[in-house]
Formats: structure tokens, C-alpha cells, sequence
């Protein structure tokens, strides 16, 4: 995923997609941006960041300057949609975390449902930079102590990384995303469930890798599915035979 122009920290004023006004939208307009907001999420969710805005009116069935009157340049909207993405992201693990009492079902029900919403073809270029950098901090004390006695292992990186300053603070729905997925990581690892090199930057990886992008919708479902079984077993610890 890829972002063109201004930096991602530029996309924060007016991303209220109101211009920056607090007004009520009129009905018409509200409907309008209801559109394009819809348009955009399975836009960018086919093509990635990357998309004009152009492709966004199009599938909105808008004019671009309808776009662009709710979304000054492309960084705003972009920020939108990846907001609300997180969000979701965030509310799907904290689900998990409180209707799951198995650890391993909580991990893999957050995956499942994450995966299954396509979220992984949304998933900010920010979080997926921030899971990185992070990595070292978060990682848990089985972790570290498996480190000192396990070969090191070549270091995982998800980029693409986005263009940001570089001092633009952490996004905090991007904290909160990582601080939940990190609480379902760590409750699986500490029951033995989950392999213990696995880390939330891994787990972040698999809902980008198993949301693939296919013209039909059925075919689509079943090679999501199919793919996070596969994920989900390689991610699972095996006992020491």
C-alpha cells in the first residue's frame, strides 16, 4: 500500500470529511459522502492506497469535485478510511478478547473475523509501520528468554512504509490496535498455544496475507478461508515429540 503527496500527518485536518466544519450535512449531502466513503474502502481495498481519486468518484457514481468538497487531497481521505479501519480492527480484537475464554480461540477468532471483513486489504500503512518499530518493546518475557537459547531469526519487516516524518508521533487507535492484539497474543503464548517466535507484527501480517483480492465474492471467501487455516497451523505451537 503506498501513499502519494503531502505526508501522512497532513491528512489530519478536515478528516472529519466535512471540510473541517462541524455543520450538519444536508440529506443529499450526507448521502453523498455515505457513497464515497463506501466507494473508497472497496477501492482502496482492490488496489491499495495507491488508487486516484478519480477511481473513488467513479465507483461512488459522484463527479471528483463532489470527492474533493468532502476531502480536500487524498492523504484526508486515505487517514479516514484507515481510522475507521482501525477502529474496527480494534473493537473485533477486544470482542475476542471478552466472549473468548480458550486463548487460542480468542487469537483465532479475532483472525477469522478480522480476515473475513477483508480488513487486511485496509490495513493502515501506519499500523503496519508502528508494528514494527514496536516489535523489541512488545515482545513478552518467554520471548526474550527463548531468544537467549533459539538461533536469532532474520528480522521481519512490513513494509511498505508509508511517507511520514520522520518525528510524526505514533497514531493512538494505532497504539490501541496493537495493545489488544498484543493482550490476545500474549494469553495464547502463555497457554502454549501459539509458537513462542510469533509476534503481534506476525499476527498483523496474517490479516494482510489472507485477505486476497478476487472478482468473485464466493471465490474470494474460500481462499481467505482456506488460507488463514493454513496461517492458523503454522502460527500454533506443536508439542516437543
Amino acid at each position: 500500500m503506498h501513499l502519494q503527496g503531502s505526508s501522512w500527518s497532513a491528512a489530519v485536518a478536515s478528516s472529519d470529511g466535512n471540510g473541517g466544519r462541524n455543520t450538519p450535512l444536508r440529506v443529499d449531502a450526507q448521502r453523498n459522502l455515505e457513497h464515497v466513503l463506501r466507494a473508497a474502502r472497496e477501492v482502496f481495498g482492490e488496489l491499495g492506497y495507491g488508487a486516484p481519486m478519480e477511481d473513488v468518484a467513479r465507483r461512488a457514481r459522484v463527479g471528483v469535485g463532489t470527492v474533493y468538497r468532502r476531502f480536500p487531497s487524498k492523504d484526508v481521505l486515505v487517514r479516514r478510511i484507515a481510522e475507521e479501519e482501525t477502529a474496527r480492527l480494534t473493537d473485533q480484537a477486544r470482542a475476542a478478547l471478552g466472549q473468548e475464554n480458550e486463548p487460542w480461540s480468542a487469537l483465532a477468532r479475532f483472525l477469522r473475523t478480522s480476515v473475513a471483513s477483508g480488513a487486511g486489504r485496509l490495513l493502515p500503512p501506519q499500523v503496519l509501520r508502528v508494528g514494527v518499530d514496536v516489535e523489541t518493546e512488545i515482545r513478552l518475557p518467554q520471548q526474550r528468554q527463548a531468544a537467549l537459547v533459539a538461533p536469532a531469526q532474520p528480522e521481519l519487516r512490513l513494509v511498505e512504509r508509508p511517507m511520514v516524518a520522520e518525528d510524526e508521533p505514533d497514531d493512538a487507535g494505532a497504539a490501541a490496535l496493537l495493545e489488544v492484539v498484543g493482550q490476545l497474543v500474549e494469553r495464547a503464548r502463555a497457554a502454549g498455544e501459539l509458537r513462542p517466535d510469533v509476534t503481534v507484527a506476525d499476527v498483523l501480517l496474517v490479516i494482510a496475507t489472507a485477505a486476497p483480492s478476487l472478482p468473485d465474492a464466493a471465490q474470494q471467501a474460500a481462499a481467505s478461508a482456506r488460507l488463514l487455516d493454513i496461517l492458523l497451523d503454522g502460527l500454533r505451537s506443536r508439542p516437543m515429540g
